[in-house]
C-alpha cells in the first residue's frame, strides 16, 4: 500500500481560485507539461492510461457505514460541498460521464461542471430497456455530445441529436467492457463511471476500472443502498489489497484506489479524422 497523501483541506488549499483550476485543466489536457506535484498526486493518474490508451475511473460518494442513500432512497447530500466540487472537477478532466438508468431516473442529474470552471464532458446513460424519457436533464441540448447506450432491438426514443449506441446484452445487462470499447470507438479516451452504485460495482467486478475514487462522509445512515456491492468471497484473507492514497477534502476523506493492475485491456480511443 502506498503511503497516504498528507491530510489537509486538499481542494480548498490547492485551488484557491477558479482561474487556477482552469489553468490546471488546460495543462492537464495538453498532456505535455508536468503537473504541480500537489495536484499530480490526485489527478495525475487520470492523465494517461497504463494498461492501454484509455483511462476509466469510477466515483462513489458514501457514508462512513458504506451507504449511498437512506433506506427511503434519499441521498442529497451525503458528501460535503467540497466533496461535490471534487466530483465536478473529475467531470472537467474526462471526455464522457456515464451513469446507469436507475440513477438517471432517481436523481435526474445534469452531469455538468457547473460547480467549477472547465469544459463540459459528453454525457452517456446506460439504458438497456429505453426507460429514460426524452425530457431527462442529461439529454438537454446544450452543445455537448449526448449518448444513449442500449441493447439491440430496444425501443428508445431520445430527443434529436442524441447518439444511440446499441450493444448485445446478456440477461438484460450490457457487459462493461463492451460499453468502454464502444465509448472508445466514439472517441472517448477518459471515461468517468459516476453511478449509481450498481453500475460502478459492475465495472469493478468486470475489471474495467483503472482508478476508483471513494469519497467518505463522516455520517452514518444505518441502512440503505451500499456504495459498492460485489460478488462475495469465502475468507477475508482472499480479498485483494490495492494501492491507495488518501486525501482530506474538508469534512470528507477521499480514497483514491489504484485498480490498474487488474484492469483488462480494452483498446484505444478512435481518433477524429
Amino acid at each position: 500500500m502506498n503511503p497516504a497523501a498528507p491530510l489537509g483541506n486538499f481542494l480548498t488549499r490547492q485551488f484557491a481560485s477558479s482561474d487556477e483550476w482552469e489553468s490546471f485543466v488546460e495543462r492537464f489536457r495538453r498532456g505535455q507539461q508536468p503537473l504541480p506535484q500537489a495536484w499530480a498526486d490526485l489527478f495525475g493518474p487520470l492523465r494517461s492510461g497504463t494498461v492501454d490508451d484509455l483511462v476509466v475511473v469510477g466515483q462513489v460518494g458514501q457514508s462512513l457505514d458504506g451507504r449511498v442513500a437512506t433506506a427511503t432512497g434519499h441521498s442529497k447530500f451525503i458528501n460535503c460541498p467540497a466533496g461535490i466540487e471534487h466530483l465536478h472537477r473529475l467531470r472537467a478532466l474526462v471526455d464522457v460521464v456515464v451513469v446507469g438508468v436507475g440513477t438517471a431516473l432517481a436523481d435526474n442529474p445534469q452531469l455538468t461542471v457547473r460547480q467549477v470552471a472547465g469544459p463540459q464532458p459528453a454525457r452517456a446513460v446506460i439504458d438497456p430497456k429505453g426507460r429514460l424519457g426524452a425530457d431527462a436533464k442529461l439529454f438537454a441540448d446544450d452543445g455537448v455530445r449526448r449518448l444513449l447506450i442500449t441493447v439491440d432491438g430496444a425501443i428508445a426514443t431520445p430527443p434529436p441529436g442524441v447518439e444511440i449506441i446499441t450493444l448485445p446484452a446478456e440477461d438484460g445487462t450490457i457487459a462493461p467492457a463492451a460499453i468502454v470499447a464502444a465509448l472508445a470507438g466514439a472517441g472517448m479516451r477518459r471515461i468517468l463511471i459516476e453511478g449509481g452504485a450498481d453500475t460502478v460495482s459492475r465495472f469493478i467486478a468486470a475489471r474495467c476500472l483503472d482508478r476508483l475514487h471513494v469519497n467518505v462522509a463522516p455520517v452514518m445512515l444505518g441502512a440503505g443502498g451500499p456504495g459498492i456491492d460485489l460478488p462475495p468471497i469465502d475468507r477475508a484473507d482472499q480479498a485483494r489489497r490495492m494501492q491507495v492514497r488518501v486525501h482530506k477534502i474538508e469534512d470528507d476523506v477521499l480514497f483514491d484506489c489504484d485498480l490498474s493492475d487488474q484492469r483488462i485491456a480494452i483498446g484505444a480511443a478512435k481518433k477524429s479524422t
